[in-house]
């Protein structure tokens, strides 16, 4: 092969690596070369040079060593062939592969092919998760390492692509790739893939700040000149070894600035910056960046709230540096001050701390290294798969629908869990899907890059052992809903049909007295069961009434007699109790009535001075009812031997709380001239107060309010009434 085309990665590898190494190098592309032999790029170079081109950015930009460097040689053979060959073919280069250059390489290389094969979609609400999918699918993190640098090189060459790939792959590098960059420390790679990627994105935007910058470019050199002199002479009598680097701010950065602050580019005022960059030994190096400091602002007065220390404690990346901006010549200057040891990291990322001064660290270096790298990536991103096909260590796996669109699940989930994800009607009609073309039931657990596709059926409705397989919050609530609706709707379906059945029977019992027996009978523990039952046609209206006839006929007269007794009971309790003046065996109503248990129902809300009767319950005493209760009438006739007569003793005393229903015009103030009323002007306590507007331009709400008895309600609903705007003003039983 003519290797004289790939002359810079092999100077590159001669200066950073040994003898052994340049001949693994060299071997790497002499098997590239054949099987690459007459793929060509976009512009009709050979393939083989792209793949040398992103193993000379491994060494040279990112810092990566032996392993790395073939990994980056041999990546499109890998990953071609993964695409194209059958398995059994695949396998055999795998293994020849792995005789020829190691494990290490197979691994990485087979990562890199899995990424390549994302069908990443543009959409600015999934970058997370597609970062989060391009971390999940490296078990060696040096694969992500080695795709950024795979990514710079495309876009360092996409002029030669077809115009319909400029957009997405920019989109790509911007919102995945650039973003994965900055959480490794790797700033300049960063700032390249956002700039290349605004160039494309954004033509116009890009051109005309360039412009801007070659037209001050002059005047900023000159800045800088005035600005360091203090600086440089200081420095220079203290005897510290330092070299200065001005830098420009990214073209994307400007570009961000001027979008989020709304200003020209006039109106950015940190355009550039300041490095101090100080040549010491390591245990020097926090005291003369401090030193060089407070040089700085010596002469120039910092901003305090944009003082950065990371030297005291460094950023989890491995950055350190110190940042300051100061006050010159009526502009903001950023000025940077670091070691050569903080200036490498700064550049190449954490590989730097461990490649730094030397590259030939030995094989227990390199695992720390590559450890202290996975700790890096599983803090800054979501998730790190162990290998390809296992579930994110987070817990995590993500998966695709057939058009591209990335769904985050958590581990475990399964069909109908990424069913429910899409859409609630999908989930409750899904009957089983195909997962990577393969056809599989609802209980099929997902995998991270699966291809998911959901089957579905009309007649398909949620059931209730679903709950035991689904993991997701939404599938259980969405399951626990539809289960509950058809729940009520049985309830009622259930109870419609057994109050038409008592009725047509004439049986002298309530429905809830029917229920109840019926779910004793059965044994069931409530009694929403029995109309399942019944709404299911699980139990027929024949058996029924055969049950219930009997339980009558068998436990009726039994029960007159219980409630005859109660009735008796509760007479005797009376004497001595009533009024000189109470008809005889009625039942006076008073607040300290100690000898017999009563309560108010609530059904009717009584209070003192409404029309009232009793009603002898068999295990709860009388409850007081009004005589005008809607369920006053089924009592007489279905029960009249448990009606006993009652009335308020006149000298009772008491709070009561009784309910109003108000409509009135939806005027200013309203709520407040109502609660005037009655608390400024009749005196009463206000328990709750509720109002809501209606379409029709007025409000209606219900007021609570307590009173001593009836009489007083008339004239509560009286003053009401009289306030302009109101329109209705009555009581409810509520």
């Amino acid at each position: 092969m003519d290797f004289s085309r790939y002359e810079k990665l092999r100077s590159l590898v001669r200066a950073n690596f040994s003898e052994q190494t340049r001949a693994l190098v060299d071997e790497a592309l002499e098997y590239a070369d054949g099987k690459l032999a007459g793929l060509v790029r976009y512009d009709g170079s050979p393939l083989l040079e792209h793949a040398a081109a992103v193993a000379s950015i491994v060494i040279s930009e990112v810092g990566l060593g032996r392993n790395s460097s073939i990994s980056a040689i041999l990546h499109d053979v890998v990953r071609l062939a993964h695409k194209q060959l059958p398995a059994e073919e695949f396998l055999a280069l795998s293994a020849d592969i792995r005789r020829r250059f190691g494990d290490q390489v197979v691994g990485i290389t087979l990562g890199l092919a899995n990424i390549s094969e994302l069908k990443l979609k543009v959409a600015k609400e999934q970058a997370d998760n597609f970062r989060d999918l391009i971390v999940s699918y490296s078990e060696d993190p040096r694969v992500i390492l080695i795709k950024l640098a795979d990514r710079l090189e495309v876009m360092r060459s996409l002029e030669m692509f077809p115009r319909e790939k400029w957009r997405k792959k920019s989109w790509e590098s911007m919102n995945l790739y650039a973003q994965i960059a900055h959480k490794l420390g790797l700033y300049s790679i960063k700032s390249e893939l956002e700039d290349i990627a605004l160039r494309y994105l954004e033509p116009k935007d890009y051109e005309h700040i360039v412009m801007k910058l070659e037209e001050s470019a002059e005047e900023r050199r000159a800045f800088i000149g005035r600005f360091l002199v203090p600086i440089e002479q200081r420095l220079n009598r203290l005897g510290i070894k330092y070299h200065i680097k001005s830098r420009t701010k990214s073209i994307f950065s400007i570009w961000t600035k001027m979008h989020k602050q709304h200003v020209p580019f006039e109106g950015v005022y940190d355009i550039f910056a300041i490095r101090i960059i100080i040549d010491c030994p390591q245990e020097a190096e926090k005291q003369l960046c401090w030193t060089a400091y407070s040089v700085v602002t010596d002469f120039y007065t910092p901003n305090p709230k944009r003082m950065r220390d990371w030297i005291s404690i460094p950023k989890s990346n491995g950055y350190e540096s110190l940042h300051t901006t100061v006050s010159a010549e009526g502009r903001w200057v950023e000025v940077q001050i670091r070691t050569e040891r903080m200036d490498a990291v700064a550049e190449r990322g954490i590989a730097a701390h461990w490649r730094y001064k030397g590259v030939n660290q030995g094989a227990q270096t390199s695992e720390v290294w590559l450890g202290r790298l996975r700790e890096l990536l599983e803090d800054t991103t979501h998730s790190l798969a162990q290998r390809f096909d296992a579930k994110p260590a987070s817990g995590e796996i993500f998966v695709f629908t057939p058009n591209g669109d990335l769904r985050k699940l958590p581990e475990g989930a399964t069909l109908l869990d990424f069913a429910f994800d899409i859409h609630t009607s999908l989930g409750s009609t899904c009957v089983g899907g195909r997962v990577n073309g393969r056809a599989v039931p609802i209980r099929e657990q997902l995998r991270n890059g699966d291809i998911v596709e959901i089957t579905t059926q009309k007649n398909q409705t949620p059931k209730s052992d679903w709950l035991t397989f689904v993991v997701t919050s939404k599938a259980r609530n969405k399951i626990k809903s539809f289960l509950r609706e058809e729940q009520a709707k049985h309830m009622r379906m259930g109870r419609e049909e057994l109050e038409r059945k008592l009725k047509n029977w004439k049986f002298a019992i309530t429905i809830d007295e029917a229920v109840a027996y019926l779910a004793k009978y059965f044994k069931l523990r409530l009694g929403t069961e029995v109309y399942a039952l019944i709404a299911t046609q699980k139990l027929d209206f024949g058996s029924i009434k055969e049950i219930l006839s009997r339980h009558l006929s068998g436990e009726a007269e039994e029960e007159r007699r219980a409630a005859a007794a109660e009735i008796e009971r509760q007479k005797a309790a009376l004497h001595g109790t009533q009024e000189k003046a109470a008809p005889q065996d009625a039942l006076v109503i008073d607040d300290d009535i100690s000898k017999i248990q009563y309560k108010l129902a609530k059904c009717c809300n009584p209070i003192k001075g409404d029309d009232v009767f009793g009603f002898v319950t068999i295990n709860a005493g009388i409850t007081i009812h009004r005589c005008d209760c809607p369920n006053a009438k089924r009592m007489r006739e279905n029960y009249p031997y448990r009606v006993i007569d009652a009335r308020w003793r006149s000298t009772a005393e008491g709070a009561f709380r009784v309910s109003l229903r108000i409509v009135a015009a939806d005027t200013t103030g309203m709520a407040n001239h109502i609660t005037e009323v009655i608390s400024r002007d009749l005196k009463l306590n206000i328990r709750s107060i509720n109002f809501a507007s209606l379409a029709n331009g007025c409000i209606a709400g219900t007021v609570s309010v307590e009173v001593p008895g009836a009489g007083v309600v008339d004239t509560l609903i009286h003053s009401i009434m009289r306030i302009k705007g109101v329109q209705r003003a009555f009581r409810i039983n509520n």
